[in-house]
């Protein structure tokens, strides 16, 4: 798991070749650390990390602003709420 700042409030995180529930965790705890308003960009490869984390951004009110996938690898980019 690598957490990196790409530009000023939008950060990458890459949780490629974990299982879950370790994706949704470590994108949880990732945002907690985030001001309101934050970008986090998740890279991962589980198909079914999309459910999950989808799930917790529903439940704690942040908006995933854009889903695509590439070559295997998907990339969320979620606005803290």
């Amino acid at each position: 798991m690598k957490v990196k700042k790409l530009e000023d409030g939008v950060y990458q995180l890459d949780v490629k070749g974990y299982v879950c529930p370790h994706p949704q965790l470590y994108t949880m705890k990732t945002l907690q650390k985030l001001k309101s308003g934050d970008v986090l960009e998740v890279l991962f490869d589980n198909p079914s990390s999309e459910e999950s984390i989808t799930a917790l951004c529903d439940k704690e009110g942040h908006e995933i602003i854009e889903k695509r996938s590439d070559g295997g690898t998907f990339v969320y980019r979620i606005k803290k709420a």
